[in-house]
């Protein structure tokens, strides 16, 4: 089933995944940015959000299992179609600077000075 990743910087430490399945409005997931570009390498994740790497059909990709009380999904995607969305979003908000792009401080900022 088609999907589609987007990132948005108002979100920094979030991937956002919409697919749709048998309905007229798409379902969408929310996870960690983090989770998926290690799940990339590795299997990683536990819970609702499981993120691993594998072989099928001789083509390298990423699986990502969603569970949740409504059903599961099990999504496949090229590695590096995914790799290389990942590599855009890490460009527009490097590591360790998903802070920033919350505002927190500068809000901290204006509290404490009223």
């Amino acid at each position: 089933m088609p999907a589609r990743l987007s990132y948005r910087s108002d979100d920094p430490y979030a991937v956002h995944i919409a697919f749709h399945i048998n309905s007229g409005s798409p379902v969408n997931w929310t996870f960690a940015r983090d989770l998926l570009v290690e799940g990339v390498f590795r299997a990683c994740g536990q819970g609702d959000v499981r993120v691993w790497p594998t072989k099928a059909e001789g083509r390298s990709v990423v699986l990502m299992a969603l569970s949740s009380p409504d059903g599961d999904a099990l999504l496949e995607a090229p590695v590096t179609q995914v790799s290389a969305w990942l590599e855009r979003t890490l460009r527009a908000v490097p590591p360790g600077t998903e802070g920033g792009q919350l505002g927190i401080d500068d809000a901290l900022g204006q509290l404490l000075a009223q």
